[in-house]
């Protein structure tokens, strides 16, 4: 009888195989329950291992080294005394053949005459497992034949009954021991699964106060609970003063300059006017613009990720259309004169104030820096640019363009440096790719491109 170790190995294999591709748990408990079967599993081939190589040195090491010690004591014997009795024990005979004829009492079976000196393995009649040791000596040649099925049966009492029992009790402290760790963190998955399945937008924060905590929670865990209470109860009042500000300041922002534009309108209206006066009401009225315009920005990034507006449906040329329109009275008194290439029209599904925000952010800033030539707005199949005649940049100062209020050194005293720091927010935010190229003292081209546009 030979222990099952290989056979036992593989199936362990093929478990662990088999639990690494089909339990890759992302929970806690998951994960904790994995590395308690992975201790078992190494702790379970470490004893197997151990068992195993116990065995080989008793029947390959030790065995043998007995066989040549008794072969060594029986030439010594052969000397002293050419009749010397063969050995003959419980688990091993000898077999002696003299010079070359055999006798009646050293008769060599056929399937053990044939054997070189050294080791053999062979079997019995009965298909039983026997250790040959061939050894040639000055009287002659002898057999010890070592009866292996007696250390196989020892083996198997004295070591994989003592193992199942190791094993076994390996397996029931492994399990103690998980069922003790999961209940010591099952606070912790009682709480990671309230945050997961809470609402982002409706959030029920009462669940996540110390007081609902399972009863066996330790301190460490009530004082986590608390601190991640605590921080979303300031967290829910900061998203409510933002909340608020937008609000109220979408309405008393925009209340006085829309007071401040009429009585511009009225104003300009008074043919009277002296061209000093045209010209200073003409600058309120475009600075009461550009307000209007970053107010619109700055409350569109102040809001959440979903801006808080509306996606409608419309067609992008009659929005460029628009900002184009507002965009004159940028250039009045200029030479500059703004022009529209269409080479396609395309329509979007996304908010229509933003759209509009960064395509009159653009405008702007080009209007703006452009003290003469030509501001050209071109419509692709899927994107929108806006190229100028202005001072345009160096390389170095390409790098810091996004940065907020930098401003080029050729830009004279125009613009506040945020425009296109608005534009890159809302196109990382929507993932509209903001490209821009420039050249010194030729100009700049700024493009938005739009992933999923609809044909016209």
């Amino acid at each position: 009888m030979r222990t099952p170790l290989p056979g036992t190995l593989d199936a362990i294999a093929r478990g662990a195989r088999a639990l690494d591709r089909k339990a890759r748990p992302s929970g806690l408990r998951g994960k904790l329950w994995v590395a308690f079967v992975l201790q078992v599993i190494v702790i379970s081939l470490a004893t197997l291992f151990g068992v195993y190589g116990a065995e080989v040195v008793l029947r390959d090491v030790l065995i043998q080294r007995a066989l040549v010690q008794e072969t060594q004591h029986f030439w010594q014997r052969m000397q002293a005394d050419p009749q010397a009795s063969l050995p003959d024990t419980y688990n091993m005979r000898g077999l002696f053949r003299r010079g070359g004829a055999a006798g009646a009492t050293d008769a060599v079976p056929s399937e053990l005459a044939g054997l070189d000196p050294g080791y053999h393995r062979a079997h019995d009649p009965n298909g039983h497992d026997e250790l040959v040791y061939v050894s040639d000596g000055p009287q002659g040649r002898l057999w010890l034949v070592f009866a292996q099925e007696q250390v196989n049966r020892l083996a198997f009492w004295f070591g994989l009954v003592p193992l199942t029992f190791v094993l076994l009790g390996i397996y029931l402290a492994s399990w103690f021991t998980y069922r003790r760790a999961r209940r010591a963190v099952s606070p912790m998955i009682w709480l990671a699964k309230q945050v997961r399945t809470m609402d982002p937008k409706h959030p029920q924060l009462d669940l996540l106060a110390p007081d609902n905590l399972p009863p066996d929670s330790d301190p460490d865990v009530r004082f986590l609970a608390g601190s991640i209470h605590g921080f979303a109860r300031r967290l829910e009042e900061a998203v409510a003063r933002e909340r608020n500000f937008t609000r109220d300041a979408s309405h008393e922002l925009r209340s006085p300059l829309t007071v401040i534009k009429v009585a511009a309108d009225v104003m300009l209206a008074d043919s009277a006017l002296e061209p000093f006066e045209e010209r200073s009401l003409n600058r309120i009225k475009r600075a009461t613009k550009d307000m209007e315009a970053l107010i619109e920005a700055f409350l569109i990034l102040a809001r959440e990720d979903d801006v808080g507006l509306p996606d409608e449906d419309f067609v992008a040329n009659e929005a460029v259309a628009i900002e184009l329109e507002r965009a004159n009275d940028l250039v009045k008194g200029k030479p500059v004169q703004i022009r529209q290439v269409v080479q396609a029209q395309f329509a979007l599904h996304a908010p229509l104030r933003v759209f509009g925000v960064m395509v009159g952010n653009l405008l702007r800033n080009a209007c703006t820096y452009t003290e003469q030539g030509t501001v050209t707005v071109t419509i692709g199949r899927d994107f929108v640019s806006v190229a100028d005649t202005g001072p345009g940049m160096a390389p170095d100062e390409l790098k810091q363009l996004f940065k907020p209020y930098f401003r080029g050194r050729q830009s004279g005293s125009g613009g506040h440096g945020i425009g296109l720091t608005i534009v890159k927010r809302l196109s990382d935010r929507f993932d509209w790719p903001l490209e821009l190229e420039s050249r010194l003292g030729v100009g700049t081209t700024a493009t938005i491109r739009f992933p999923n546009p609809q044909p016209v």
